[in-house]
C-alpha cells in the first residue's frame, strides 16, 4: 500500500491526472507507461502540413521542390505558375475570367500581318503602334526615332530609300564585275573554288525564264508530230480530223409529182391482218455498209423505210416497199455508230457514235439539227416517247450515268447516276412515267422519269448483264436478253418481278448484245444469236418455233415489220440487212 501511495504522490508531482482517485466508471488503473514497437517517426513535416492545410489546398505546387509531402489534387498539379495572385481568387484568376485550363487566354483581334509588321518595326526602329489605344495614332517606344522616321513601318519603305537600295545593288553588281575582271581564270573555271560558286550562284527561280527554248530541234519536231498524230487517233478524230456533217440523197427525186416528200408514208399502207406468222424465206437483201451493221429501226408506225447504223461510221436509210434501194446516207460520225432511235413521227432521228457524240438528224434533208456530247461514249439513246416531250433525250453513257438533255436549249437537265457499270439500255414503261435501265453491273434499275432516285433495284447473284430489253406489245412484260443464253421476262407492274415460268433459251448470245423483239400481236418472241441465226419462240409455250440461218457471223439486230405481219428484218456483222 505504501508503494501505491508513493506512486500516486509521484504522479501528483508530475502534474498528470491522478489515476487512482478517479471515478468508479473509469478504466482500471494503469501501473506502467505504455510501450510501442513502431519506430520513432519525425512528424515535423506532418505537423507543418496540417498547419498549412488551408494554404496548401489552394496553393499550386512549387516546381522547384523535390519532395511533395502530401497528395496534391489535379487542380494543384495543373495550376499555372503565376506571380502575385488575384486578391479575390484562390488560384490567382477570377473564376469568370478563366477560359482555358491554364487560366485566361486573350483573343487577339489583330491580323497576323499587322502584328508582324508592328513586331518587326519595333525590333528595327524601337517604336510600334499601341494596340490598346483606341485612336490609331498612339505609339509606344522610342518617340525620337518615331519622329525621325516619320512613323513609317518596316513594310512602308519610302521612295528615297527604295532608290538608295537600287543604287546600292547596282554598285554591288558593278563591283562584282570589276572583281571578276581581276580574277584568276583558273579559279573561275574550277567548280571547287569560292569564286566559281559566287559567279555561278543563281536564284532558284532564275532557270525558268532563261530556259525557254524558242526553236525545236528536228528530233523534237518529229516527236511532237508523232505524238499529236497518236493523240488524234486515240481521241477518235475529236481533235484530229473533225468529220463534216454531210448527207447524200440516192433516190430519183426528193419530192414526187404531187409534191410529197420521199419520207411520206404510202396512203394505203395498213395492217393486212391481226395475226402474225413466222417468216420462211428471204425476200430482199440490202447491202451498202462496208463494215458490220450494229442496229436497224423501221420507220415508226408505217415501216416503209428502214434505218441502219453501220460500223463504217455511216447511217443509211433504205426503201422497203418499192425500189428496195438506199435512199439517203448520213455521214457525221468519225467512228462506228452504236445506236439509232427515231422520234415518234419519224421526221427526225438520233444517232450515238463511238466518237462520243450524239447527233440529232432531220430524216428528210439530212441536216444535223444538234450535236450533244459529255466526253464519254453513249451506248444507248432514246427520246421520251410522250408526244409532248419529244425534245427530251436520254442517253446511257460509258461512265455509268444516264444523261437527260433538253434538245431545245441544249442543256443537261438531269443526270441519273446510280449504276456501277456502263449503261446498256433505256426502256420506258408504265405510260412513259418510268423507265428501266440495264447496265454492265448486272442489275436492272427502275427510275421515275425526271427523278434521279432508283425506285426499284433488281440484282440477284445469278443475274448476268442484259444488253437488250424490249417491251411486250401489251406493255405488261419486259423481255431481257441475258448473257447466260436465255431471255428473261419481267413484269412492268409495280413489283417488276421476274416471271419464273417464262424463259426462252436455246440460242447462243454470250458476249453479244443481240436484240430481242416481239411480233406486233405479241404471240412470238425473236432474237438474233452469235452464230448468225434468228430464233423464234412461242410466247405462250416458250418453245422454239423456228430458227433461220440469216448471217455469216453474228446476227445482232432483228425487227418485226409494224404493218406486214409476216415480215422481219435482220442485220449482222457481215454488213448485210436482210428482209424475210
Amino acid at each position: 500500500m505504501d508503494l501505491l501511495q508513493s506512486y500516486t504522490d509521484q504522479n501528483d508531482d508530475d502534474g498528470s491526472p491522478k489515476q487512482l482517485t478517479s471515478s468508479p466508471e473509469a478504466s482500471p488503473p494503469r501501473l506502467l507507461p505504455s510501450k510501442t514497437s513502431a519506430p520513432k517517426v519525425d512528424d515535423t513535416m506532418l505537423a507543418l502540413t496540417v498547419a498549412n492545410a488551408n494554404r496548401t489546398l489552394s496553393k499550386p505546387i512549387d516546381p522547384t521542390q523535390h519532395l511533395v509531402a502530401f497528395n496534391p489534387t489535379y487542380d494543384q498539379l495543373w495550376a499555372p505558375i503565376l506571380g502575385p495572385s488575384h486578391p479575390y481568387a484562390k488560384d490567382g484568376i477570377a473564376q469568370g475570367m478563366r477560359n482555358h485550363k491554364l487560366g485566361f487566354v486573350e483573343d487577339a483581334s489583330i491580323e497576323p500581318f499587322v502584328f508582324d509588321e508592328q513586331y518587326n518595326t519595333f525590333h528595327k526602329y524601337g517604336y510600334a503602334a499601341d494596340p490598346s489605344a483606341s485612336a490609331g495614332n498612339n505609339f509606344i517606344g522610342d518617340m525620337e526615332a518615331l519622329q525621325k522616321n516619320d512613323a513609317i513601318s518596316v513594310y512602308n519603305i519610302p521612295q528615297h530609300e527604295q532608290k538608295k537600295r537600287k543604287i546600292e545593288k547596282k554598285k554591288e553588281m558593278s563591283e562584282s564585275e570589276d572583281v571578276e575582271m581581276e580574277l584568276n581564270p583558273a579559279e573561275v573555271d574550277n567548280p571547287a573554288s569560292d569564286v566559281w560558286l559566287m559567279k555561278n550562284r543563281k536564284s532558284p527561280w532564275s532557270g525558268k525564264k532563261e530556259g525557254l527554248q524558242t526553236e525545236l530541234t528536228e528530233e523534237q519536231k518529229k516527236y511532237a508530230e508523232e505524238y499529236a498524230k497518236k493523240k488524234g487517233e486515240e481521241k477518235g478524230g475529236e481533235k484530229g480530223e473533225v468529220t463534216a456533217d454531210k448527207s447524200t440523197f440516192h433516190g430519183k427525186e426528193e419530192r414526187d409529182y404531187q409534191g410529197r416528200s420521199w419520207i411520206a408514208p404510202p396512203k394505203d399502207a395498213k395492217a393486212t391482218n391481226d395475226h402474225c406468222y413466222i417468216p420462211k424465206r428471204l425476200v430482199h437483201t440490202w447491202s451498202g455498209h462496208t463494215k458490220g451493221v450494229s442496229a436497224i429501226r423501221f420507220f415508226p408506225k408505217h415501216g416503209h423505210l428502214i434505218l441502219s447504223a453501220g460500223m463504217d461510221t455511216k447511217v443509211k436509210i433504205w426503201d422497203v416497199f418499192n425500189s428496195g434501194k438506199c435512199m439517203r446516207t448520213y455521214m457525221g460520225h468519225s467512228q462506228a455508230v452504236r445506236d439509232i432511235s427515231f422520234c415518234n413521227d419519224g421526221s427526225k432521228f438520233l444517232t450515238a457514235g463511238y466518237d462520243k457524240k450524239i447527233k440529232y438528224w432531220d430524216t428528210e434533208t439530212g441536216q444535223v439539227i444538234s450535236t450533244f456530247s459529255t466526253g464519254k461514249i453513249p451506248y444507248v439513246v432514246k427520246l421520251n416517247p410522250d408526244d409532248d416531250k419529244q425534245n427530251i433525250l436520254l442517253a446511257g453513257m460509258s461512265d455509268k450515268k444516264i444523261v437527260q438533255w433538253d434538245m431545245n436549249t441544249g442543256q443537261i437537265t438531269q443526270e441519273y447516276d446510280q449504276h456501277l457499270g456502263a449503261v446498256n439500255t433505256i426502256t420506258f414503261v408504265d405510260n412513259n412515267r418510268r423507265f428501266v435501265t440495264s447496265s454492265d453491273d448486272k442489275s436492272l434499275r427502275v427510275w421515275e422519269y425526271g427523278i434521279p432516285v432508283v425506285i426499284k433495284y433488281i440484282s440477284e447473284p445469278h443475274m448476268h448483264s442484259m444488253p437488250s430489253i424490249s417491251v411486250h406489245p401489251n406493255t405488261n412484260w419486259l423481255a431481257a436478253q441475258s448473257l447466260d443464253n436465255q431471255i428473261l421476262i419481267y413484269s412492268t407492274r409495280e413489283r417488276f418481278q421476274l416471271n419464273k415460268k417464262k424463259r426462252f433459251a436455246g440460242h447462243i448470245v454470250a458476249g453479244y448484245a443481240c436484240q430481242v423483239n416481239f411480233s406486233p400481236d405479241g404471240r412470238f418472241v425473236m432474237s438474233g444469236d452469235g452464230e448468225g441465226k434468228c430464233w423464234f419462240w412461242d410466247w405462250k409455250t416458250c418453245k422454239v418455233f423456228r430458227t433461220l440461218k440469216c448471217h455469216e457471223g453474228v446476227c445482232i439486230g432483228c425487227e418485226w415489220h409494224p404493218l406486214e405481219q409476216s415480215k422481219v428484218a435482220t442485220c449482222g456483222w457481215d454488213g448485210l440487212i436482210k428482209y424475210w
